[in-house]
């Protein structure tokens, strides 16, 4: 099995998270929109995601550290399509069903576990159901969802392919 393939989407990987990353720091910092609490954890999966694939890229690993590095690639994927759909989901609901007081994010960082803070965050607020920007019309976190689902499908083929050969090359034997 040639290394070229899997380096070569390993690094296609890491340039798409790195462009959306790119693209997220721009919005707030360019476009002034502030993040809340789910797009900072959908960020931190996105840069998790992307130093994943940017190792991997360089270290060109053999067959068992492909299985290593799409897994865990496909994990931080997966996580982020998850807070990504909870945020979607919470864009839906009406602002008058969501809690209009929450702590910040420094407090929560101060005072709560960080099981605390993700279990509030995934409650949602009035912040994670604001949509200030849109593309298409699709919201930020319906194009984080549309990335994560695009990674994910892109883990999983690789996956299944490294195991149709493997099978393949069983059975001639």
């Amino acid at each position: 099995m040639s290394l070229v393939p899997s380096r070569s989407l390993f690094f296609l990987a890491f340039m798409a998270g790195a462009l959306t990353l790119g693209a997220s720091f721009y919005l707030e910092y360019g476009a002034l929109l502030r993040p809340c609490f789910l797009c900072l954890i959908q960020r931190t999966l996105l840069a998790v995601f992307t130093l994943i694939n940017l190792v991997a890229a360089l270290h060109g690993p053999k067959r068992s550290g492909i299985y290593l590095y799409w897994s865990a690639s496909m994990l931080c994927a997966l996580l982020g399509a998850i807070t990504a759909v909870r945020q979607v989901l919470l864009q839906n609901i009406p602002p008058d069903q969501l809690p209009n007081c929450w702590p910040s994010l420094q407090y929560m960082i101060e005072h709560l576990s960080p099981w605390q803070a993700l279990q509030l965050a995934f409650k949602g607020t009035v912040d994670c159901a604001e949509i200030n920007w849109t593309l298409f019309d699709l919201s930020i976190p319906e194009w984080s969802l549309l990335f994560f689902v695009a990674m994910l499908m892109l883990g999983a083929t690789q996956v299944s392919r490294l195991l149709f050969r493997q099978r393949f090359r069983l059975a001639r034997y």
